[in-house]
Order: C-alpha cells, then sequence, then structure tokens
C-alpha cells in the first residue's frame, strides 16, 4: 500500500545529474530546503499521458503558481538524465525543472517505487504530486491504486486549487499554424510577446487542413481561438490584444 508521507521530510539522497556535458550531483536538501517546492511524479518521460497531459500543465500553470509563492516546479521520474533532458527539449518545458531519479532512490524514500515489469518498464515511481515547504511535505495527491495508470488527483489544476483556490488561470489559446507561415510566425510573435501561454497546431504534423476546415471553417493559416473562440489570424489577433491593454 503506498503511504501518505504529510508531515514528514523529504527523503535525503544524491541525484546524478549532467551539468555542461559533465557528470555532477544536486543533493535533495538543495533542491527542496527554505523553498516551497512542488513535485510532481510520473512514471516515465515520453510516455503518453505524461507527454499530453501532467507535464503540459504544469509547465502551462507554471507562473500562475509563482505568483501565488511557488519557488520551483520539479518533474521527477525514474529515467536516466539524458532521458529526461531531451524529455524537457522535446516538450519545450522552460518553466520547470527535471529531477532523474535514475536509481529510484528517492521514489523508494517516499513510498512510491512500483513495479511495473508488466510493461517491461521494470521499477518506475507511481503517479503523485505534493507540495514541500521547507522540506517538510504539506500535502500529497496520490493517484488511486489501481490498475493502469490513473491520472485523476495529480495534475496542476488540482495542485494550484490547494495552494490558492482564487488564482486566476490563463485563457486556453490554440493556433493552428503551418510551416514557412509568414503570418503565422507574427502571430507566435504577437502571443509569446504578451507572454501568453498556447498551444500550437500545426498541419501537416499534427492536423490536417480537413480538421482545420472542420474546426474554424477555414483553409488559411493561422486560426487562433482563445477559450474555444474563433479569433481569426494575425491581424484579428493583433486587434485583440490591443483590446486586452
Amino acid at each position: 500500500m503506498l503511504k501518505n508521507m504529510e508531515g514528514q521530510s523529504v527523503p535525503h539522497c544524491s541525484f546524478p545529474i549532467r551539468v555542461n556535458n559533465k557528470w555532477t550531483t544536486i543533493e535533495s536538501d538543495k533542491i527542496f530546503k527554505g523553498k516551497k517546492v512542488v513535485l510532481f511524479a510520473l512514471p516515465g518521460a515520453f510516455t503518453p499521458t505524461c507527454s499530453s497531459n501532467h507535464l503540459p500543465r504544469f509547465n502551462e500553470l507554471a507562473p500562475v503558481f509563482k505568483e501565488n509563492g511557488v519557488d520551483d516546479i520539479i518533474c521527477l521520474s525514474v529515467n536516466d538524465p539524458f532521458v529526461m533532458e531531451e524529455w524537457q527539449k522535446n516538450q519545450g518545458a522552460n518553466h520547470i525543472h527535471f529531477i532523474p531519479d535514475g536509481n529510484g532512490v528517492f521514489s523508494e524514500g517516499m513510498g512510491m517505487l512500483v513495479d511495473k515489469s508488466d510493461l517491461g518498464f521494470g521499477k518506475r515511481s507511481w503517479r503523485y504530486s505534493m507540495f514541500v515547504d521547507d522540506g517538510i511535505i504539506k500535502k500529497m495527491f496520490i493517484e488511486p491504486e489501481v490498475a493502469g495508470d490513473p491520472f485523476e488527483i495529480s495534475d496542476a489544476d488540482t495542485m494550484l486549487k490547494y495552494l490558492a483556490p482564487t488564482a486566476q488561470l490563463p485563457k486556453a489559446i490554440t493556433i493552428f499554424s503551418k510551416p514557412g507561415c509568414s503570418h503565422c510566425h507574427r502571430a507566435l510573435e504577437l502571443l509569446k510577446k504578451a507572454d501568453l501561454p498556447f498551444e500550437e497546431i500545426v498541419l501537416g504534423k499534427d492536423a490536417t487542413y480537413r480538421s482545420l476546415a472542420a474546426v474554424a471553417g477555414a483553409h488559411s493559416t493561422p486560426q487562433i481561438f482563445i477559450q474555444g473562440v474563433k479569433i481569426g489570424g494575425a491581424d484579428d489577433l493583433e486587434e485583440y490584444l490591443a483590446l486586452q491593454t
């Protein structure tokens, strides 16, 4: 049975990591002491739920967490440093610090190391999230012990609601783009300049023109949606953003 460690200290251990192509270690005290930290742990880098939901949403909400007193957000998995580094690049998760628990020492100390040999994974971390204040675990959201890979309560929104129930969430923004499109580039730059998180759906990679026509009723790119409402192209986005200031 998985144990809840609320009220206890995080395990003390050393994590082997790579910095500037050289091996070094980072102590758990350096990660947690004197800080307010949100950590979410998951079964593996590049796996479906982890890549499509768990990590991206924490990365999207990271600025909101920090506005509400969180100093750092940690993604931990029983993977090696090379895999974690490549996964961070692949996801563009620049707001999150990745910690490779390659030997499972931290996960075992948390009572969260489980055997997933039936999937060919070996020993991995169970999926959970926790809030740690100066090395003391204040809150844990542990996924239920059921078959498969449950993902119900360790998500970013649940943790944020616990820490800051009245926090204002960023608007959901989706942009359909295509490679080599100058108007798409301009729209993306407008969103980045406004520091607005967004999801980019690239035609030919993530969706087809038929999908774009079905959703947006148009074939031209870009097509931007905010909170499910169609804004239109780059000029329309520029006008929309001007009205928000």
